[in-house]
């Protein structure tokens, strides 16, 4: 796959820091519990073989993800006094007569309710390129919203 996944330092840190732990605990773990489940006898009515069975996929499965993104990871790098938006800016922009503040950031960091939203996402795709008093319009799910660009970090 030769895609390219665009993240902070922060977050290709974090993201290392979950694939170390999946791996160096949470796999064990599972794998122990899906041993120990197995001990137990007849497979075809055992819950917790299937459960841990499940668990283990899961985490498999994440393993799997995280070492994807990480290989194909595009650190950005965040530049203070930027003129337009880009990613890794912090965003400050206006809309009727309420404010909010927008970290833009890569697809995998996105976390809306701490203000972090991905450059993908429709207001992150509008607010990229913009300038300080540059107004754009958004189409979400609840209508059209406005926002003024007031500062960028």
């Amino acid at each position: 796959m030769s895609d390219q996944y665009n993240l902070s330092q922060e977050g290709y840190d974090k993201l290392i820091k979950e694939l170390d732990e999946l791996k160096n605990d949470k796999r064990p773990q599972a794998v122990q519990r899906l041993a120990t489940a197995r001990s137990m006898g007849d497979l075809s009515e055992n819950s917790e073989y299937t459960a841990a069975k499940d668990d283990l996929g899961l985490i498999d499965s994440r393993i799997m993800e995280i070492e994807q993104i990480a290989q194909n990871a595009h650190i950005v790098e965040h530049h203070a006094g930027e003129s337009t938006v880009q990613i890794g800016n912090k965003v400050l922009v206006k809309s009727d007569d309420s404010e909010e503040l927008y970290h833009i950031v890569g697809e995998f960091e996105a976390d809306i309710t701490a203000g972090k939203i991905s450059e993908s996402s429709p207001i992150g795709k509008a607010l990229l390129g913009a300038k300080v008093g540059t107004t754009v319009s958004v189409t979400i799910p609840a209508g059209t919203v406005t926002y003024k660009v007031v500062k960028i970090d």
